[in-house]
């Protein structure tokens, strides 16, 4: 599932130079995915993003004026998408489960479009999953771009749990959704610890089997610290 960057549009059929920007913007997004991916935002230069597309260094400080620039348009490239995707679900879920929502249909329906096993088969999802895994655990970045890119999709999702559970704690909401965050970026990183770990019985790429577990894993969860004791 190749992404375009966007480009300017004129009016009419596209001319040939046109076409030609909006592939070798597209190159540039897809190399600086793998190698941001690789080796993190710091481990990459500018010259080895433009090496890897073929292209001149001047281009890309023409379609992103700077590295930071240039990891930005990474980011919300596929954030865009995502987003869309797991908020047009959540609605979904919401309107035809009005009144019994239940807390494992909230998460799968926020889970969905991450844990959609043809974007895990394709080579630049992957990339931009572990790109998040990384942002995520990053001190540095991970607060401010995962908040700015994903903030309303998590409230929403805290919005229908607290729907599901009428007498949960906002915090217990709050610290609940931490956990699943942090088994969310373990699973998109797809290290094979899992692998290894299980000696071969369990596979961190296996997200057919992944999924499903991790709906009920944390559910059970968000009841266990959200339900008052009886």
């Amino acid at each position: 599932m190749r992404q375009q960057a966007p480009v300017r549009k004129g009016v009419g059929r596209p001319r040939k130079g046109d076409q030609d920007k909006s592939d070798s913007a597209s190159r540039i997004l897809d190399e600086a995915e793998a190698l941001f991916a690789a080796h993190g935002f710091h481990g990459v230069t500018l010259r080895e993003i433009a090496a890897r597309a073929k292209v001149d260094a001047a281009l890309l400080h023409y379609y992103f004026q700077h590295k930071k620039g240039l990891f930005d348009a990474v980011w919300e490239r596929r954030a865009e998408v995502l987003n869309r995707e797991r908020l047009d679900a959540m609605e979904r879920y919401a309107s035809t489960h009005a009144g019994r929502m239940t807390v494992e249909g909230a998460i799968e329906a926020f889970l969905g479009p991450l844990m959609d096993p043809q974007r895990h088969r394709e080579a630049g999802w992957r990339n931009y999953f572990t790109l998040a895994a990384l942002v995520s655990n990053s001190a540095a970045w991970g607060g401010e771009m995962m908040g700015r890119f994903f903030d309303p999709v998590v409230k929403r999702l805290i919005e229908l749990i607290a729907t599901a559970l009428p007498d949960a704690r906002q915090d217990e909401l709050y610290w609940s959704y931490h956990m699943l965050s942090g088994a969310l970026m373990l699973t998109l990183s797809e290290t094979g610890r899992l692998d290894t770990l299980s000696g071969g019985l369990c596979s961190s790429a296996d997200i057919e089997s992944l999924a499903p577990r991790m709906v009920r894993y944390a559910a059970a969860g968000f009841r266990a610290l959200c339900q008052p004791a009886r």
